[in-house]
């Protein structure tokens, strides 16, 4: 059974910022330094990750998820 996230790869990093402010430290973390960028209302958590080189988007999520939910 699949996990059920509140982030997911295609949400908007703006939105998710909106959502779950206490995920800006795990983004910087992973140098994703998307939080006062001009494009993130347009760019997804997926697109950020690939263009940042993140070469594991699902530890991405597990620990945007689990930043999330504390």
């Amino acid at each position: 059974m699949a996990k059920k996230r509140l982030i997911t790869a295609d949400m908007s990093i703006a939105d998710a910022l909106k959502q779950y402010p206490g995920i800006e430290n795990v983004l910087t973390d992973y140098k994703m330094h998307c939080v006062d960028c001009e494009i993130s209302d347009l760019e997804t958590i997926g697109v950020c990750a690939a263009t940042h080189s993140v070469k594991d988007i699902e530890q991405l999520l597990d620990d945007l998820n689990e930043a999330a939910s504390q």
